[in-house]
Parts: C-alpha cells; structure tokens; sequence
C-alpha cells in the first residue's frame, strides 16, 4: 500500500472512529447512572418483599461488580490494542 492510500483511508475512516469514540465515552459516563438506579429499584423490590436492607445491599452489591468489571474490560481493551503497536 502507498502512503497516499494509507492517508486517504484514514481520513475517509475519521468521521466514523469519532463517532464510535463518542459512543462508547457516552457510555462510559452514563453507565454508573444506569447502575445505580437499577441497584436502588432492585432493593427497594427486595425490601418490599420483606428481605432486610443490610441483606438487600448486600445481593445488589453485584451490580457494582458487574459495572467496574464491565468497564476494566473496556479499558483493558483499549490500553492493550496501544500495547500491541
């Protein structure tokens, strides 16, 4: 491939990288919001059904693990991909 080829494809391939960096940045931000109403609904069901609030943080303690699990994968991904070069 020629320098010139290489330099065409990346410009015409920018518009698209920037908006897939802007998804996965707005993710990223609006993951942890997600997380922690899903978490609170969930115990406030759990308490509902008569299970004692340290029990119910207790069980919804998996969804914040499941979130920075989520999010070191992430970033494990993009860190690695930069490693490799």
């Amino acid at each position: 491939m020629s320098a010139v080829s290489v330099v065409t494809t990346m410009i015409k391939s920018s518009p698209h990288l920037a908006r897939l960096s802007l998804s996965l940045f707005w993710v990223y931000l609006t993951l942890g919001r997600r997380v922690h109403k899903a978490r609170k609904a969930f115990e406030k069901q759990l308490i509902l059904q008569g299970m004692s609030k340290e029990d119910a943080k207790r069980l919804s303690a998996c969804f914040e693990e499941l979130r920075n699990s989520i999010t070191g994968m992430l970033r494990q991904g993009m860190t690695g991909s930069f490693r490799q070069q």
